[in-house]
């Protein structure tokens, strides 16, 4: 090898470790954004059948109440 080989084979070899390094804290981060967002997605998935729940009694709830006053109506 001659004198500028080495040097710049070091020189290379240090890029390679900082962008590995940076390439590493990365992974990190987005493994913890996409940590953060599954669990907003379960929350927001509990949210959503909850609200279907809600939804479903109050139309049985309506129905009821309907029945109600057509029975009521009928009988007048």
């Amino acid at each position: 090898m001659n004198n500028e080989t080495l040097p710049k084979l070091e020189q290379l070899i240090d890029e390679l470790i900082n962008q590995n390094n940076r390439l590493n804290n990365e992974l990190l981060e987005l493994k913890a954004q996409n940590e953060k967002l599954v669990d907003e997605n379960e929350t927001l998935q509990l949210e959503v059948l909850e609200s279907e729940e809600k939804q479903k009694e109050t139309s049985q709830t309506l129905s009821g109440l309907l029945s109600k006053l057509q029975s009521a109506t009928q009988a007048s």
